[in-house]
């Protein structure tokens, strides 16, 4: 979809407000082409002194209520347009947010999220502007043009008027070649403006990595040198906008010249009398908006052609998970992966192959392995954050694709890996799965967690502001909280995926003894690697390489001398020298 085929969607919703406004800028032009005619006439009248005392003053207060009534309707077609103009950039922001909510981590990890963030601040803002100020200022300049130039042809002299639009045509050509030049500036513009957010956006969220590894410095420079790049773009584009004036002031000048020479030699030979020629000149001034509203328009409108054709990809992008299922609700049942594979775009080495397990409603599964076997891989599948290429993933006998996507993950409690906490109060972090939590449930949730102590120790207990991405807390406090969201949620599956590792053995012992007294018929998959979070669940499997070299109990691994039996005496022996 073309720019224009989206703004003419949207006027044809909000015909009225566009219609109304219309109307009031055809009241405008009308009587902007009434005042030099009726100035003119006052001439004349003047001139053969027709015109005194209480006529006179009656035909000047009628030109200043013309005035009055054009400044009133000036007001209201700028509240009426910009009003709707407005809408259309709501609707486009909550176009983008929702589109981006329901992309999967593969759109993510091509899309940069401080790009993504000027789309919805400069790109939309280019786009309303085409769409709402662009839109009316050209059909109030168009017909402007259109009344003035009939009234300088029909109501005055003919030959005057095609002497002084002469100029014009050179006009209309430096017009259409100083608007490529600002499309392309306008569309490098909001590029930089793009990969200058990138860049800020960065290093305000790790901020504490920069300070540590002692990068101030050439932060800074790399800010510099994208701020420069930025200005210099955009500057680049307001040069090429500045460009409208000289070409219109340069048309006017040209215009105005012939103008007086030729009106002057039709007045000294009386086919033109002074009051016509005083008209015409104020028509000729008239001239001035509709040629710098061609310049604005063609402006407003390249550069939001250039912020569209930047949004629309986004918008128009496909879901990197489809969301076609049928199935609104998740029953109890058994959890099938079957001759599962997948690897992540552009990487040669499968992530999973041929991965198989069954697990009963309300069993423990444990999922080990060295670092970069496929266990979060696994859970994302779990979660649907990407599609198996080959093989099946069932829920109670069905299909996890048939399901809704809604439906699916309201089913899931999930803690990955690098669990993330808004910038709210610990309470409202922990209720995020149930809004309607009271403090008493939120509290027990706590409780399980074994994050109940630390947090009343925090400055305002639940209360306390947790900062961006729960600055103010430790590592194993921000894992706890999510665990804590976890467990509030009521999920009939939970996945931790490494949700511990962040905690010493003795809170992760209780955190486990806490899940397995309150598991109550909820199915768990654990992903770690300390095995000792893995002991009692009911099975386990052990993955390298994206297969499955292990499977079983705790007891009949232990008697395999595997890899989990190798690793199980290692973290024995590790924690036994802890200790001591």
């Amino acid at each position: 979809m073309s720019l224009y085929r989206l703004v003419g969607s949207f006027l044809r919703r909000h015909w009225t407000a566009y219609a109304g406004s219309a109307v009031m800028l055809v009241g405008i032009a009308l009587l902007t082409v009434w005042i030099p005619r009726q100035v003119g006439r006052m001439v004349d009248a003047l001139v053969a002194s027709n015109l005194a005392g209480g006529v006179l003053v009656r035909e000047l207060a009628l030109l200043v209520g013309a005035g009055a009534v054009v400044y009133l309707l000036r007001v209201g077609w700028r509240l009426q347009l910009y009003a709707a103009a407005y809408r259309l950039g709501v609707e486009l922001r909550q176009r983008l947010y929702t589109r981006l909510s329901l992309q999967g981590p593969a759109f993510f990890q091509t899309s940069r999220t401080g790009n993504l963030m000027a789309l919805a601040t400069n790109d939309i803002d280019a786009v309303e502007m085409a769409a709402g100020e662009a839109m009316l200022a050209g059909f109030d300049g168009t017909l402007t043009l259109v009344l003035v130039v009939a009234t300088m042809s029909l109501g005055v002299d003919a030959r005057l008027a095609g002497v002084a639009l002469l100029p014009f045509p050179l006009m209309a050509l430096s017009f259409w070649w100083i608007s490529r030049h600002v499309h392309d500036a306008s569309r490098l513009s909001l590029e930089r403006f793009g990969h200058l957010n990138d860049h800020v956006q960065e290093t305000l969220a790790g901020v504490r990595t920069v300070r540590a590894l002692g990068l101030q410095a050439r932060s800074t420079a790399r800010f510099s040198q994208l701020a420069s790049g930025a200005a210099e773009a955009s500057l680049s584009a307001q040069r090429w906008e500045a460009a409208y004036e000289p070409a219109v002031g340069f048309t006017l000048s040209a215009a105005t010249v012939l103008t007086l020479g030729v009106g002057g030699w039709l007045v000294w030979r009386d086919q033109l009398t002074v009051g016509q020629l005083t008209s015409f000149s104020m028509y000729l001034g008239q001239l001035i908006w509709p040629m710098f509203a061609a310049g604005w328009v063609l402006s407003l409108v390249q550069r939001g052609t250039a912020a569209w054709n930047r949004l629309q990809p986004v918008l128009d992008a496909p879901l990197s998970v489809d969301d076609h299922g049928t199935q609104e609700q998740v029953a109890s049942g058994p959890l099938e992966v079957q001759h599962v594979a997948f690897h992540y775009p552009g990487q040669a080495r499968p992530a999973l192959r041929d991965v198989s397990l069954r697990l009963e409603p309300g069993q423990t599964l444990g999922l080990v392995g060295p670092t970069g076997a496929g266990k979060s891989t696994l859970l994302r599948l779990l979660l649907r954050h990407h599609a198996p290429e080959a093989g099946t993933i069932a829920w109670n006998c069905i299909a996890l694709r048939d399901y809704t996507l809604d439906a699916l993950r309201t089913a899931i409690a999930w803690v990955p890996q690098e669990a993330f906490l808004f910038s709210a109060s610990v309470a409202d972090n922990i209720a995020l799965a149930k809004p309607g939590a009271t403090r008493e449930q939120v509290i027990e949730a706590a409780l399980l967690a074994a994050v109940h102590e630390d947090i009343l120790r925090l400055p305002q207990g639940y209360d306390t502001p947790v900062g961006e991405r729960g600055v103010t807390l430790s590592g194993g406090q921000r894992q706890r909280v999510a665990i804590a969201r976890a467990l509030l949620a009521d999920a009939p599956l939970l996945l931790l995926d490494d949700a511990v590792s962040a905690v010493d053995t003795e809170t992760e012992a209780r955190i486990l003894g806490h899940l397995r007294q309150a598991r109550l018929g909820r199915t768990v998959v654990i992903a770690g690697h300390r095995l000792s979070a893995v002991a009692d669940a009911d099975h386990t499997v052990v993955l390298q390489a994206g297969r499955v070299v292990e499977a079983g109990t705790h007891a009949a691994l232990l008697d395999h001398d595997g890899w989990y039996a190798r690793q199980w005496r290692y973290q024995q022996l590790q924690a036994s020298l802890d200790a001591s």
